[in-house]
Formats: C-alpha cells, structure tokens, sequence
C-alpha cells in the first residue's frame, strides 16, 4: 500500500504554477485524502479546506480525523467529491 505523508501538492490557474500550494496530511494509494486535526469541534472551514484538496488534485474520498474527541468514532468524517 503507497501512503505518503506531508505529499506536496501544486496549484496551476493559467500560466501560474506554484510548487508546494497545499501539503496534503496523508495520500493512501494516489486515491484517498486524509486530513488530521486536533480540534474542539470540526468546523465547517475544515469541511471546506478538505473539499478543496479533492477538487484540485482530482480525488474523490477523503476523511477529516480530529483527535480531540473521547471516542475516534465521533472525530471522523467523510467527504465524497462528484458524486
């Protein structure tokens, strides 16, 4: 299994390219995003940041984990891209 960490993800709009536009937190298999936090509650700017990562780098799943919960089943959430 291919997973990458702190995976450097570049941004083009037009002529203009920028190397390192956002670090994905984790890439499983070219295919899944997932963005770790430690926060008191997933805000909806989370949600958004996530979404942004799929849509730019053409993923389809990815999973918001915050740590900062009693029970990791209440930190995790999905977020599905084109569907």
């Amino acid at each position: 299994m291919n997973v990458f960490t702190q995976c450097e993800m570049p941004i083009h709009f037009e002529e203009i390219r920028i190397d390192v536009g956002y670090r994905l937190d984790i890439l499983v298999e070219q295919k899944v995003v997932i963005e770790i936090k430690a926060v008191e509650t997933l805000r909806p700017v989370h949600s958004a940041q996530l979404l942004s990562y799929l849509k730019l780098g053409g993923f389809r799943l990815g999973y918001l984990l915050n740590f900062n919960v009693p029970l990791m089943r209440e930190g995790i959430k999905r977020l599905v891209n084109k569907l």
